[in-house]
């Protein structure tokens, strides 16, 4: 690369930095550093042409912004915002508990498939985490679960709040790339499966490896106990199933399946005897402050790319990697560890709308797919979120277990090690995230 634009990118990554360790908020950070693209690179180098700084910071907000798709960020956040305010997590294990009394592992089971349940209406992996944890944590300990396992088995499936559609983090990635959200969601079904079914195979493995170390099964119940026990959970999934059946059957768009995931969620909330105006306050501003917090990050991402796009260093670096003659999948072993890496210090939506600018243009150079890309990257930023020491799904179950953040880490690093081999098999296997949506929807 060209020294002038090599001493500028290293300019607007320590400025980055810089911002972000005096603490300032990430989206105001990307701003100023959109600023030092704008203002400051022209003044240092004079191969730099300048721009008006309002023209181009009001363009790019509003580009951002102005975004039909981005509709459903809100609406989806809202749904789960609503149902994570019910009695899910305890209709969740009691209704489930029946169904895997007879798997080895038994109800260590439930962590995975209520975080992949919840992860359907939630699309946060800090919130399926949460809510799944209060329930069955204490549930399983009081049992004679191995704690560890029980631990560990939660911080994994909680991630699954990111892939299993819909998903907050896809609809961003989504708007970044210029991605179909619709097909997004797709791809995301069966690395969804995949990864539900990783962590179930070790539990189970790790169950007959173990038996001493757990408890002994509990009575059989009848098949109509069995459903009568769900009863509670089926409306959730019902739910879930016309949300992501409306979006999938081509009947409604995502952001009109959100709102009608929001309206049945309020149903839902008021038959179970939860929806209160407290609740439905508190719902609707958990929703506001976290969608603000989202836009706010985009916005400015949007600016800094606008910056960064005048001065030429995503086009000089994707150029760059291309001379070299680099293997596709050397590429990606090392985006691979360098979002791992930056999970250890921001969070997914921060680390995507980062990124994206540079990494694109480098990933279609190399012939990927930007879907399948897509829901790698969303996998990447899952093990993030179990990374320490700025794994979110860490504190979560530090603060319901008690245990330090090192020990929950420790009891989480066998599902860390399924997620690389996920990311592994998706990458030598990139069918599994393309099929579906090219069944479905055509190429």
């Amino acid at each position: 690369m060209d020294i002038a634009l090599t001493e500028a990118g290293i300019l607007l990554l320590a400025a980055l930095f810089a911002f972000l360790g005096l603490g300032i908020w990430v989206g105001a950070s990307l701003m100023l550093t959109g600023l030092v693209g704008i203002v400051v690179l022209p003044a240092l180098f004079p191969a730099f042409n300048a721009f008006p700084v309002e023209k181009v910071l009001g363009t790019a907000i509003w580009q951002s912004m102005a975004s039909w798709t981005l509709a459903a960020l809100p609406l989806f956040i809202w749904m789960g915002e609503i149902l994570f305010r019910s009695r899910l997590s305890e209709d969740m294990f009691r209704g489930l508990a029946p169904w895997v009394e007879r798997l080895p592992g038994r109800l260590m089971h439930v962590n995975v498939i209520g975080c992949g349940i919840f992860a359907a209406v939630s699309g946060s992996s800090a919130a399926t985490a949460a809510t799944i944890g209060k329930m069955s944590l204490p549930a399983l300990i009081e049992r004679g679960y191995h704690k560890p396992l029980a631990i560990g088995s939660l911080a994994g499936a909680g991630t699954l709040g990111l892939l299993i559609p819909p998903s907050i983090i896809m609809i961003v990635y989504g708007v970044a790339a210029e991605v179909s959200i619709v097909r997004l969601f797709i791809a995301g079904v069966l690395p969804g499966i995949m990864l539900m079914l990783l962590f179930s195979g070790y539990i189970a493995v790790w169950s007959l490896l173990n038996p001493s170390l757990v408890p002994p099964r509990g009575p059989s119940l009848p098949f109509m106990r069995k459903i009568s026990e769900s009863g509670a959970l089926i409306p959730v999934v019902l739910l879930i199933l016309a949300v992501l059946g409306s979006i999938y059957g081509g009947i409604a768009t995502a952001t009109e399946a959100a709102a009608m995931g929001v309206v049945g969620a309020l149903a839902l909330s008021a038959w179970g005897g939860s929806l209160s105006w407290t609740t439905f306050r508190d719902s609707l501003m958990g929703a506001v402050r976290l969608s603000c917090m989202i836009n706010f990050i985009l916005a400015g991402a949007a600016f800094l790319t606008q910056a960064m796009a005048y001065s030429r260093i995503p086009a000089a670096m994707a150029a760059w990697v291309g001379a070299q003659g680099f293997h596709p999948y050397m590429i990606i072993a090392v985006l691979t560890a360098l979002y791992v890496v930056l999970g250890c210090f921001i969070d997914g939506v921060s680390m995507i709308v980062l990124t994206v600018t540079v990494v694109l243009p480098i990933i279609q150079g190399t012939g990927f797919d930007l879907l399948w890309f897509g829901i790698f990257i969303v996998l990447v930023v899952e093990m993030a979120q179990i990374t320490p020491p700025v794994g979110f799904n860490l504190f979560v179950l530090q603060g319901l277990t008690g245990e330090n953040i090192f020990t929950v880490a420790k009891n989480t690093l066998p599902f860390f090690l399924l997620m690389c081999t996920a990311v592994a098999l998706v990458t030598v296997f990139p069918g599994i995230v393309t099929w579906l949506p090219s069944t479905m929807m055509g190429n």
